[in-house]
């Protein structure tokens, strides 16, 4: 244990405590993990506010997110919150997975800020940059004392999850329902285990997942299942699709919604570096469908929401809302990086990017 050696644009113990990014955020100690947590370091925070509002955030479906980590060990190919860790002055690639900061004062904070006399009530949700259920929670139990706190306010909350550590907090779960409304979502890109494994090393296995879904909403917890995301050549066969949603009917999802993949900004050149390691031969057919952008052709999302509307009939939602004018989310606060929008214009759902 002891002071990081890396720039953060956190201060870190032994630094002067001018220029800080937040005034509260001024000492950051570094962690090794041991045990089950070994070749991870948590990067210890404090942050100046845990409750996130998001600009535009009328536009998908919330307004205020909470997320108490950053990075994450689930170590997805993909991940659209790597760039976070630019930001803060890491790398995206293996810092991001093995490098986690963790705002260890974040159930206090909820608790001061829920308290105030401006606070109004409105849902919160989380999930929406790292998963608040990845290995890390095992150690910290940040997110289940969120629930808590949460709960005891009767504060509506959502959270989206890949992770069975979720059952761990259902009698928690199951009482906060009682108390005030609460939705689920996990996320189950593919129930193919080969590309399971080589794109979400770190995550618990799809059947696992779905398997949590079922228990959740048993339990009267309404739980959906995001099919995020799906992946050129990958995941992305009308049948593999099929399959996947049929799942998750089976398991008593209230909701699928079918999220194509996006690359955006650095995570372009992430992902595409590790495609063309593992999956040389897609990568120009990748080439081609990005090329006017970060989505993918209307054609192609318009068959992901039409495939997942006739396996799953009547019972799809786009959790995650578009502007009307297809617009994308306003420039971002001081201190967060832009993160935060829905689909394109058409209402087609696409991978989501969202705040930290």
């Amino acid at each position: 244990m002891g002071p990081a050696s890396e720039s953060l644009r956190w201060k870190l113990a032994d630094e002067e405590e001018a220029d800080a990014l937040f005034p509260d955020e001024r000492r950051a100690t570094r962690h090794v993990g041991t045990g089950a947590y070994r070749g991870l370091e948590f990067l210890h925070v404090n942050a100046q506010r845990i409750i996130n509002k998001v600009t535009g955030g009328v536009s998908f479906g919330f307004s205020y997110t909470i997320n108490p980590y950053r990075g994450c060990s689930h170590a997805c190919t993909y991940c659209f919150a790597r760039p976070t860790h630019e930001y803060l002055g890491l790398g995206i690639g293996s810092d991001f997975e093995q490098k986690i900061v963790v705002k260890i004062n974040a159930v206090e904070r909820l608790r001061a800020e829920l308290a105030s006399p401006k606070w109004e009530g409105d849902a919160i949700a989380m999930g929406t940059n790292t998963d608040p259920y990845q290995p890390a929670e095992g150690k910290y139990h940040l997110t289940q004392g969120i629930v808590r706190v949460l709960a005891e306010a009767r504060n509506p909350f959502s959270i989206l999850t890949k992770s069975t550590l979720v059952l761990r907090d259902l009698a928690l779960l199951v009482e906060a329902n009682s108390r005030t409304r609460v939705r689920l979502d996990l996320s189950v890109g593919t129930l193919d285990r080969e590309v399971w494994r080589s794109t979400e090393p770190g995550t618990p296995p799809p059947d696992r997942r779905l398997d949590a879904v079922r228990r959740l909403n048993e339990a009267g917890i309404p739980c959906g299942v995001l099919v995020a995301p799906i992946l050129p050549g990958l995941s992305d066969r009308d049948d593999q699709i099929r399959s996947v949603v049929e799942a998750a009917a089976a398991a008593g999802a209230v909701s699928v919604t079918g999220v194509p993949l996006h690359l955006r900004g650095s995570v372009r050149e992430h992902y595409l570096g590790w495609l063309a390691g593992a999956h040389p031969d897609l990568v120009p057919r990748h080439e081609r469908l990005f090329t006017h952008g970060a989505y993918q052709p209307r054609t192609e999302r318009a068959r992901v929401s039409r495939l997942v509307e006739q396996a799953f009939p009547g019972r799809t939602e786009d959790r995650y809302r578009a502007d009307p004018a297809g617009r994308e989310a306003a420039a971002p606060g001081p201190d967060e990086p832009a993160e935060a929008t829905g689909p394109p214009r058409g209402g087609v759902p696409v991978q989501l990017r969202l705040v930290s």
